[in-house]
Parts: C-alpha cells; sequence; structure tokens
C-alpha cells in the first residue's frame, strides 16, 4: 500500500469504529428494560449482571487467541469473523424468548470479542512509530463520538420497541461487515505473520505466557494495570456518586456524561495531535496520568466539601488525562514487539480489560459502602504508582 491509500485506509477504519461504536451502545439503554421482560424488577440488578459479567470473561478467555491469530491469518479475516459473531449476539437479544438465550447471545459475542484488538493491531501495521499515538487518538475519539450517539438513538428506537434496537444494532454491524469486506485492505502482508499456529496456541493461558515472558511489553502491562483499575474505579463510580453526595438527578448526570463525551473527543482529536507535534507520547503520558491524579483526588475531597467547582475540575481533569495518556499508552506497548506479535498483544491486552471490568466493580463497591471518598482516594495512589512506574519505563518510544 503507497503512503496515500494507507491513510485512506486508516480514516476508514476510524468511520468504521464510529459505527461499531453506535453499534454498541444502542443497547445499553436497554438491557434493565430488555430483562423485565423475563425475570421479576427485584431480580433485574442481579440478571444484567451476570450479562454484563460473562461477556467479560468470555472476552478474558478468547480476546488472546483472536489477537494471534489475526498474527496468523490477518487482521481483516479477524475482524470480520468478530462482527458475524456479534451479529449474531444481538440477534439472539432480539428474538428472545428466554433467559438462557439472552445468556447465549452474550456468550457468542463474548468468545468472539476480537475486533477491538484487531483494529488496534491495524492501525500499528498502517502506521509509522511516530504516528501511532496521533491515529490510537483518532480512534479513540471515534469510539467516543459513537457513545454519544448510540445512547441516544438507542432511547428513541426503544420508546418504538424494546426489541428493535437490538435488530438495528445487528443491521449496522452488518454494514459494517460489508464496508470492511469491499474497503478495507488487509494490513498485515503474508511475509510479517506468524508461520504457523500449535496446540498450544489455541489455549488462552499459554499465550498470557509469552506475551509476559516479554520484558518490556511485560512492564508496560503492569503499569497499565494500576491505570485501568484507577479509571475502572472513576467510571463504576462516577454516577451513584454524584446521586448520594450531590444529590444530582438523571438530567444532570446526563448531561454531564454529554460533556464528557465532548471534553474527551477534543482531547483525542485536537489536544494529543497538537501535544505530540511539540513533544513526545512519553511526556503526553506523563501529562495525562498527572491530569487523572488530580481529577480523581479533587472527587476525593469533594466527598468532604461539597463544591461544583470540585466537580468541574475533577470531570475535566480526569476526561483530559485519559485522553492524553490511554493513546500515548497505546502507541508505547506498539513498540515494545515487532509487527507479527501486535495482534496478539492487543488481544491480551483486551482480554486483561475485560477481567478488569469484572474484578474492579465488586472492589469498588465493598469500599464504596464503606467510604464514598475512600475509593477515589485509592483510585489516585493507584494512578500515582502507575505514574512511577511509566516514568521508570524504558522503551523504543
Amino acid at each position: 500500500m503507497d503512503l496515500q491509500n494507507k491513510k485512506t485506509s486508516l480514516w476508514i477504519i476510524v468511520g468504521i469504529t464510529v459505527l461499531n461504536a453506535i453499534g454498541m451502545t444502542i443497547v445499553f439503554p436497554l438491557f434493565p428494560f430488555l430483562l423485565g421482560k423475563y425475570v421479576p424488577d427485584a431480580q433485574v440488578a442481579a440478571v444484567m449482571s451476570g450479562l454484563v459479567s460473562v461477556f467479560a470473561v468470555c472476552t478474558f478467555l478468547a480476546a488472546p487467541l483472536f489477537g494471534a491469530l489475526s498474527d496468523r491469518y490477518g487482521r481483516k479475516s479477524i475482524l470480520l469473523i468478530s462482527l458475524l459473531g456479534s451479529v449474531i449476539g444481538y440477534l439472539l437479544l432480539g428474538i428472545g424468548g428466554a433467559l438462557w438465550i439472552l445468556f447465549l447471545g452474550r456468550i457468542i459475542d463474548g468468545l468472539t470479542a476480537g475486533n477491538q484488538s484487531a483494529l488496534f493491531a491495524y492501525i500499528t501495521d498502517s502506521t509509522e512509530p511516530h504516528e501511532r499515538g496521533k491515529w490510537f487518538g483518532y480512534l479513540g475519539g471515534a469510539i467516543g463520538l459513537g457513545f454519544m450517539i448510540g445512547p441516544a438513538i438507542g432511547g428513541v428506537l426503544g420508546s418504538i420497541s424494546i426489541t428493535l434496537p437490538f435488530f438495528v444494532t445487528a443491521g449496522i454491524t452488518l454494514v459494517t461487515m460489508l464496508l470492511i469486506a469491499l474497503l478495507v485492505p488487509e494490513s498485515l502482508p503474508v511475509e510479517k505473520r506468524t508461520t504457523h499456529l500449535t496446540m498450544k496456541s489455541l489455549n488462552t493461558f499459554s499465550h498470557f505466557n509469552e506475551v509476559f515472558s516479554w520484558k518490556e511489553a511485560r512492564a508496560l502491562i503492569i503499569m497499565g494495570a494500576f491505570f485501568y483499575v484507577g479509571l475502572g474505579i472513576w467510571q463504576f463510580n462516577a454516577s451513584i456518586f454524584l446521586k448520594d453526595v450531590f444529590k444530582w438527578g438523571p438530567k444532570f448526570i446526563g448531561a454531564m456524561f454529554v460533556g464528557i463525551g465532548i471534553c474527551d473527543i477534543l482531547s483525542r482529536v485536537i489536544l494529543l495531535p497538537w501535544l505530540l507535534k511539540i513533544s513526545n507520547e512519553r511526556t503526553v503520558g506523563i501529562i495525562g496520568l498527572c491530569g487523572l491524579i488530580a481529577g480523581l483526588s479533587l472527587l476525593f475531597a469533594s466527598a468532604y466539601y461539597q463544591s461544583i467547582f470540585f466537580i468541574i475540575g475533577a470531570v475535566a481533569c480526569i476526561v483530559l488525562g485519559e485522553g492524553l495518556f490511554d493513546p500515548s499508552y497505546n502507541a508505547r506497548l506498539s513498540l515494545s514487539v515487532d509487527d507479527s506479535k501486535q495482534g496478539l498483544l492487543q488481544g491480551t491486552n483486551q482480554s486483561l480489560q475485560a477481567l478488569y471490568r469484572v474484578i474492579v466493580p465488586l472492589g469498588a463497591a465493598a469500599i464504596y459502602t464503606y467510604s464514598h471518598g475512600a475509593v477515589f482516594g485509592i483510585g489516585a495512589l493507584l494512578m500515582a504508582f502507575g505514574l512511577v512506574l511509566f516514568v521508570k519505563l524504558k522503551t523504543k518510544a
């Protein structure tokens, strides 16, 4: 691929990522209402937790395998298979008829959850090392845009029929598949692929062992755990904290999340590329982590001194910090291995993020019941540990 075709393909990938994110988030507001058709209201929260957990566990098990398969057979084919699994999963949710069918839909979608790692690997294949932070930022901005649009569409469609959004999501995902099949060229040349797969290659945990044997990648992944867990504490507790401590209602909290989406897109699409022109991924990542520490510390303080200015400052610092650090981190991570291992690396990273999404809500909920503010203080400390490790890392970036 020449330079112009590569850039065209990258922008197509960004556009497809928007569609993919819209499709995923259309159904987010509808799960409680869908489950209300199958279980009593008192059981909805527990069953919804089960649906989220079973998807995350399946992703944890399957993502490294799909990453390794993309290193062997290319990004495009794995991306198409992953999206096909999502189509089947959403159709089963729409068809329903029994609770086990809903769980089957989430299991199929989780077991084929390789689209994010394939997209990140595609960006790595198609960019020069110094460009990756910028393009990872664009990809994150595309996801943020989709996350803003999707729930709004889902709310409108859900008012017509509670199952309609699931069929629409399946349709959007199918369109995404067709666009990839017709417009997106394969990014991983045959000569750069891994040459064979063994029975050991089909063992998810052997992939973890392999990735953690790479010293540079291991150091980054351990550092990343502090970031993702700290960020998860904010994501899973923000709404309930604002409800309990500041007595905000759905309108205020909803408006705040719209603002978060806008700031996230601006930080990734405008601020990040500008900073990367005058600095490097490491420095930008440090700035981002400092912002996250400041934001979580302000939330901790706001539990004891209720000030709207603390909340505004906290949200601004956290959103801008995440928008700067996340793409910079992914860019440095991509530099830790060669091209033939990018899929396995990104798949393992996606798998571990799924694991954090299972563990963090449970731990954070337990701490939150003890102290509404302490959970954010712990998040700030985790980010501070992550900052120390990030500063000490010696990588190619």
